[in-house]
Order: C-alpha cells, then structure tokens, then sequence
C-alpha cells in the first residue's frame, strides 16, 4: 500500500469516527413520563395524597389505579394544571387517545407557564392549543414585498 492509499484509508476511517460520535450525541432520547407534584398554593392535603399515591401506582406501571388515584386528586383540586396532567398521563398509559388529549390541553391552559407540562413529548402530538389555522387558499398577500418593510 503506498503512503498515500494509507493516508486515504486513515482520513476516511477518522471522518466515519466523527460521523458515529455525532450521530450519537445529536439522538436523544425521550425522558421518561412522570407525574408531577401538586405545587399551586391553595391545594388541599387531600389531593397531595392522593396524587401521591396516583405516582407510586404510575411507576409500579398500575395505570388503571394510578387513573383512580388522580381522579380524585382532580376532584380535590380542579382548577390545577399538574392534577389534569397526570390524570392524562395514567389515560394515555391506558390507551384513552382523545381523553388524554383533553386533559392535556386543560393542564396546559391551567399551568400556562409550566415548562414541564408544555415541553412534555405526552402534549408535543397534539400541538399548541394557541395556533390558528393557516390560510390554505392564498397562503399571501395582495402586496407586492418590500425590502426591509418600507413604503414604496
């Protein structure tokens, strides 16, 4: 082999070795779905319980319990965004698609700035409740563009 073949052989085997590395480090992979603690002031010891309890079945993988657990949890504070948030994860663990959809949503209506109830993959499928459906027909406008903004 000449020194140039080899040369050849080292760069390309160098390039593969940068390609794995970064390609392994660019995969993340999903964080695991838990349920959240009850942090809105105001919440009764009840549903702190119970949510409690909700999470233990949840991770012992008891959806069908941890349903229970966080329906009560619920039921003692409604108006929190973290109770409707776990109640849809144990639905959604469960198979309940558009049950889980809607407890999702109220959640991230009811804890508007939560970042773990809005950066959670269990909400990403069902989009941003906020966003208006686009304008399929004439996706722009009658104005011919300008540069930077300014008037003609």
């Amino acid at each position: 082999m000449s020194s140039r073949t080899t040369w050849l052989v080292a760069l390309s085997v160098a390039l593969l070795l940068m390609i794995v590395i970064q390609a392994g480090g660019c995969s993340s992979k999903r964080k695991p779905l838990v349920p959240l603690a009850l942090t809105d002031a105001g919440i009764s010891r009840e549903a702190v319980v119970w949510t409690e309890q909700g999470a233990r079945a949840y991770q012992e993988k008891q959806f069908g319990e941890a349903k229970k657990y966080f329906a009560e949890a619920m039921a003692a504070a409604p108006g929190s965004g973290q109770a409707h948030y776990n109640y849809a994860l144990a639905l959604n663990a469960l198979g309940e698609a558009a049950a889980a959809r809607h407890h999702f949503l109220e959640a991230a209506n009811l804890a508007p700035g939560d970042k773990v109830i809005w950066d959670s993959p269990a909400l990403a499928p069902y989009g941003d409740p906020d966003t208006r459906k686009q304008m399929k027909g004439r996706p722009y406008g009658t104005e011919r563009p300008t540069f930077g903004g300014m008037s003609r």
